[in-house]
């Protein structure tokens, strides 16, 4: 890693976009090999990974399998899942999940010390190892000390990716195949100086997440904004499957609070219920399985309740979960409840369902490769195969930390015969000024987060999202155009890139037509 003679621009062999559970595991792994620089726009520790509450799947109990665990999955995901790489990451997951472990992460386990395993819904077995409710915090705690410690790695905290470098910057037309277009590395604005970074890499690697803040209601921190997924769209790479966002169907209603503080899953697999305001349950009428019915149904069942009753939300009954089972296993949400007058013991928590997760994305096949050469991705920013219609729950971690390792065996490998661009051009700042009123910028996401939550949620129909679009179009005009003549800023590049991940999102939904899984449209059920 070197600067070149401008001290704009900067060389390294492997770049990471993103400090999740996959950006700091790749990293980890590949800085064995070569100097890696990451970015991520706020601090390090500021990331999806660190909201995820429930924990991480893998076949660890010598009662359950990996024919199981494959066999929920493809249930989950409405067999629309890739077989071949649900058998790949499911078996790849123990090895992954020690990984994990060797980096310092702490699982909870029982006096006798084997881990202390929870079920969530949609698993036939207990197979989800966690830290309390805080398993992705936990996570991101190990592998941060390990980055934070490691001299081959260089943090650029502050750092947004504003777009990949390809052939477009350098004059040449994109060859129209697959393979075509080539990554040289990205163009960073520095938050704290507002000057725009040229960073130069042999291996550019994806890991930025989600795109929850495309909606009003969401779990997932103010960071998703679905920045990986429309850079590589705009490059020319391979989207797919975006019409499958899963909505988590109990984030705590609080109105007053954004993003929503998550209600874990694992509540209803230690014995909490879903009521209505009548005290009676209701999943039975929508699924054998009851409260641990897989998310897309208990989501819909309780926006079915919702809209039925006349309700804001729906009641997630714990009281059955004893005492010391609440300050061991569930201590945030305790407090966090508490905190609101709440006491879960004798009270019930008011739920409410949350844009949550993303499982479709930038395409990877088994290697890790997306369609465009010398860029590799993993984690929510990609759509694998793995989740199908809809992930089972606590796949996630899984998926990212397995699709980690491969990226950096792949990544490693591939670096040997490719050379630095050199000729990339600075990043062009003429005929562009400071935005007139910034309340543009800010009024468009608001309408833009309004637009997808009543019209592309978790209920649609056509004509909602032919809505959508239509209403789209305006925003996406306004804002190119604000774009086209603006000092470019990370406020007008996030909602520059939420636009066109509602607009992949809405696209896709009307293609998909047929409802399965996540994607549920009353006009073709």
């Amino acid at each position: 890693m070197f600067l070149d003679s401008n001290k704009m621009k900067k060389y390294t062999q492997f770049l990471v976009l993103g400090s999740g559970i996959a950006g700091l595991s790749y990293a980890l792994k590949v800085a064995k090999y070569g100097k890696v620089i990451l970015l991520t726009k706020t601090r390090l520790e500021e990331t999806n990974t660190s909201y995820a509450q429930g924990g991480i799947a893998a076949v660890t109990d010598k009662f359950d399998s990996y024919e199981k665990h494959i066999n929920d999955t493809l249930i989950a995901g409405a067999n629309l899942n890739d077989e071949s790489i649900v058998k790949m990451v499911v078996q790849k997951a123990p090895s992954s999940i020690k990984s994990l472990m060797d980096w310092g992460t702490h699982f909870d386990k029982k006096s006798d010390g084997k881990l202390d395993l929870a079920r969530e819904g949609g698993h036939s077995e207990y197979r989800i190892l966690h830290h309390k409710d805080n398993t992705g915090f936990e996570i991101q705690r190990a592998l941060t000390e390990q980055v934070k410690n490691h001299n081959n790695i260089q943090v650029l905290e502050y750092h947004f990716a504003i777009d990949i470098i390809t052939q477009h910057h350098l004059g040449q037309k994109i060859r129209r195949k697959t393979g075509g277009v080539e990554c040289y590395g990205v163009y960073a604005l520095d938050l704290k100086t507002d000057e725009v970074r040229t960073i130069i890499s042999k291996s550019t690697f994806i890991a930025t997440g989600g795109v929850g803040n495309v909606f009003q209601t969401t779990t997932n921190p103010t960071i998703a904004t679905g920045d990986g997924i429309a850079m590589v769209y705009r490059a020319k790479g391979l989207i797919e499957n975006m019409e499958f966002v899963q909505f988590h169907p109990t984030a705590l209603y609080n109105p007053l609070e954004r993003p929503s503080f998550l209600i874990t899953e694992a509540l209803r697999g230690s014995g909490a219920i879903l009521k209505n305001h009548k005290n009676e349950t209701f999943m039975d009428k929508y699924d054998k399985r009851g409260s641990l019915a897989p998310r897309d149904i208990v989501a819909r069942a309780i926006d079915s309740e919702m809209k039925s009753e006349g309700e804001n939300f729906m009641l997630l009954d714990g009281t059955r979960i004893t005492a010391l089972e609440w300050e061991q296993h569930f201590p945030n949400i305790l407090k966090k409840c508490s905190d609101l007058g709440i006491d879960v013991r004798k009270d019930y928590i008011p739920v409410i369902p949350a844009a949550h997760y993303l499982v479709g994305g930038i395409k990877v096949n088994k290697t890790a490769r997306s369609t465009i050469e010398n860029l590799f991705a993993a984690g929510e920013v990609t759509s694998t195969g793995l989740h199908g219609a809809n992930r089972l729950a606590s796949n996630s971690l899984v998926e990212a930390i397995v699709y980690s390792e491969i990226a950096a065996e792949n990544s490693v490998e591939s670096i040997k015969n490719v050379n630095y661009n050199v000729d990339i051009p600075e990043w062009n700042h003429k005929g562009t000024n400071e935005p007139e009123e910034m309340i543009l910028i800010t009024q468009n996401h608001k309408e833009l987060m309004q637009i997808m939550s009543n019209y592309v949620g978790i209920v649609r129909s056509d004509l909602r999202l032919n809505r959508a679009l239509r209403r789209l179009e305006i925003i996406y005009e306004e804002t190119e155009n604000l774009y086209r003549r603006s000092i470019v800023s990370k406020e007008i590049c996030e909602l520059r890139n939420a636009i066109n991940i509602a607009y992949l999102t809405i696209k896709m939904a009307k293609q998909r037509g047929k409802s399965i899984g996540l994607h549920y449209n009353i006009d073709h059920l």
